[in-house]
């Protein structure tokens, strides 16, 4: 009984956490610019703390592809 309970809170609380967590990559960050513009201000807001992270890295790569993109249709390409 008591694994049993221990179990069924175990799940409950893993249903909680982890969704904030995710890691998107440099593609999926290209595409939704709203969810980019989102996490490029969180870590601008916190660099200390975020910019090392994963999320952060991608969006950087993320801006700085399109921004390449943008740069080269401007100039016709």
């Amino acid at each position: 009984m008591k694994h049993l309970l221990l179990g069924i809170v175990t799940l409950t609380l893993s249903g909680c956490f982890g969704q904030g967590d995710r890691i998107y990559t440099v593609d999926e960050l290209m595409a939704d610019e709203a969810l980019l513009a989102k996490i490029m201000s969180e870590c601008r807001n916190n660099p200390g703390a975020l910019r090392q992270t994963p999320n952060c890295q991608n969006a950087e790569a993320a801006d700085w592809k399109l921004r390449l993109e943008r740069m080269n249709t401007s100039l016709g390409g």
